[in-house]
């Protein structure tokens, strides 16, 4: 598990589990989780959902949009998915 993005509004976690097959893609068996702070709700994203938002980060910073707007406005459109609220153990 490694934190990934933390800022007022979202917090984004890495969850890497080494796939059994040499052949499975590099998230197979991981994914990220997305927790709307606003809302205190979450979401894990898995398999080609996981591999869209990795995807589309690439793209940010590809592009030179490094700015917590621009992460926090592409995250908005998955945190739109959420459904589990948040518990605090």
């Amino acid at each position: 598990m490694q934190m990934l993005y933390n800022s007022d509004s979202y917090v984004v976690m890495q969850f890497l589990v080494p796939a059994t097959d040499d052949d499975a893609p590099p998230l197979a068996r991981g994914g990220y989780e997305i927790v709307d702070k606003a809302t205190r709700r979450e979401i894990f994203l898995e398999g080609a959902l996981a591999e869209r938002f990795r995807a589309g980060v690439e793209a940010l910073v590809r592009e030179g949009e490094r700015t917590p707007e621009a992460f926090d406005d592409y995250i908005a459109g998955f945190s739109g998915l959420a459904q589990h609220p948040l518990a605090m153990h």
